[in-house]
């Protein structure tokens, strides 16, 4: 059985990020502590993504946990 990932929404998280900082996105979708991983992924087939800012900016994690260019959006969440 493949797991696939909940749609935790449709929509992407905007974070504003520290540069040289790291931040683990939840893959799995079941982290109540969205985008960012609280473990919730463990027992499945899922694992947190590293995000290391190169600047500080405002980015978009993705929140559909679809994005091709994950961990960030690439706007699938508009087709599902």
């Amino acid at each position: 059985m493949t797991d696939a990932p909940e749609i935790a929404q449709k929509a992407p998280f905007p974070v504003e990020v520290e540069e040289g900082k790291s931040y683990f996105w939840c893959a799995c979708g079941r982290s109540k502590n969205q985008p960012f991983c609280d473990g919730s992924h463990k027992g499945t087939s899922f694992s947190p993504v590293k995000y290391t800012a190169e600047a500080s900016k405002k980015v978009f994690f993705c929140g559909c946990k679809h994005s091709a260019n994950a961990p960030l959006c690439d706007g699938t969440h508009k087709t599902l």
